[in-house]
């Protein structure tokens, strides 16, 4: 990495702003649930009522996206309009209805010198997010953080620029409305990537830093920050669909995994197919995929059945590269396996550890894939498209970790708490 000037005054801003979220949280840390779950719904209110205004905001973001050519999936992240931002709010809502996590008692016991002892639920305290063009994890973040008891140090990326902004002044003026200190909430997307930068040297301004993105992003975080990192993964999905799967079930699966949101890391981005079904499967898995625009990249085996059975899909040779490649577009490599054995075995060498699922009616098989498949989420005859906080029962989610320290899979209210040991004695004095 390119050495990186310090103390410079973007990394004096950050830091600031920084310390000013470190600075607010113990208030929220100390607020009943009532308090907060308020908070929530009146900033649910706040961004239906100005709703107009955030689209406004959204469109200047889109328009410069447009100009740059932007991938239609990443565009797909970045639109707002009325609806979303309706459903952005309803988020807020759902996550007020949830459980609160802060003061859970996890374990506790007295010892045999009287002394008791409990280890409670308590925030992490400042949670720094990198993520992009994903304006509604702008709010997400600051909603879960809020009902965690937790201040957010947001950088949304220069493409949502417009869109954050707007979003964090209403949530900052709800904060300001309630008697709260607005900086819980901050952004520092107008630094830009020197931000980022300044952001990943906070070390005891930011408790904790999680990147959210695409494979580039997450390394440059994991790789150079000096504060602590929750990794969060790209989604190279893969779909099984097994020698004895329900055709009738794995078409419309492997179809939702797909298309129903392109753009997004449970998106499925490659399809292995039993060679004892191929003949038959893929075929009818083609039909769907080419209605929907999807083009194949297609191993030796899958191109030369695709090619025989006259179907209507785009269909490209595979490469190696197709294999490591987490599209977020209407693309979908595909390739015949042997068996099970080898499907796993590929799954191993090219799955970056987000979500897997199989199609199958064998129950042997079904119990190998879920239990050999090292993935944060492993799923049978599911779309892949459920691995999501929200579809959990989380409410939302801050994101999906990857990593096995701390949190796995998707991350919501408990997720962004640590424990704490409380130890209450009468006099007690160690021999």
């Amino acid at each position: 990495m390119t050495a990186v000037p310090r103390n410079t005054p973007v990394e004096q801003a950050v830091h600031e702003a920084a310390r000013a979220a470190k600075k607010a949280q113990p208030r929220l840390a100390r607020l009943h649930r009532d308090t907060k779950d308020a908070v929530l719904h009146a900033m649910a209110d706040g961004l239906v009522v100005r709703a107009e205004e955030i689209v406004a905001a959204n469109a200047r973001d889109l328009e410069v996206a447009d100009a740059a050519g932007i991938a239609a999936g990443l565009r797909d992240r970045l639109a707002l309009d009325p609806q979303r931002v309706s459903s952005i709010a309803q988020q807020l809502r759902d996550a007020a209805g949830l459980p609160d996590p802060v003061g859970e008692v996890i374990r506790g016991s007295v010892l045999r010198n009287g002394l008791e002892l409990r280890e409670v639920r308590v925030p992490l305290g400042v949670i720094g997010m990198v993520y992009e063009a994903r304006p509604n994890v702008t709010v997400d973040a600051a909603g879960l953080a809020l009902k965690s008891g937790n201040a957010v140090v947001l950088r949304g990326g220069s493409a949502a620029l417009h869109s954050n902004t707007a979003l964090i002044a209403v949530l900052r003026s709800v904060l300001t409305a309630h008697d709260l200190p607005e900086d819980l909430i901050v952004g520092i997307d107008e630094h830009g990537r020197e931000g980022v930068d300044a952001l990943m040297r906070a070390r005891g301004l930011v408790d904790v830093l999680i990147p959210r993105g695409g494979e580039g992003l997450i390394r440059r975080v994991v790789e150079n920050s000096l504060v602590p990192v929750i990794e969060t993964g790209t989604g190279k999905t893969h779909i099984l669909v097994d020698a004895s799967a329900d055709l009738e079930q794995a078409v419309p699966i492997v179809v939702n995994s797909k298309t129903h949101r392109v753009g997004v890391c449970n998106a499925l981005e490659t399809l292995l197919v039993h060679r004892d079904i191929a003949g038959t499967a893929l075929p009818r898995l083609a039909a769907p995929l080419a209605e929907a625009g999807v083009r194949l990249h297609a191993d030796e085996e899958s191109a030369r059945i695709l090619t025989e059975s006259g179907t209507a899909a785009e269909v490209l040779p595979a490469t190696a590269e197709d294999w490591d490649t987490e599209y977020l577009a209407l693309e979908l490599a595909v390739k015949v396996v042997d068996d099970l054995d080898e499907a796993l075995d590929h799954i191993r060498e090219h799955s970056t550890g987000h979500t897997e699922s199989i199609l199958t009616r064998d129950l042997i098989s079904q119990q190998r894939f879920l239990a050999e498949v090292d993935s944060a989420v492993v799923m049978a005859n599911a779309s892949t498209r459920f691995s999501d906080g929200g579809e959990f029962g989380f409410g939302a989610e801050i994101g999906i970790s990857t990593q096995k320290l701390h949190a796995r899979g998707p991350m919501g209210l408990v997720e962004m708490t640590t424990g704490k040991w409380l130890v209450v004695g009468q006099g007690h004095v160690r021999p």
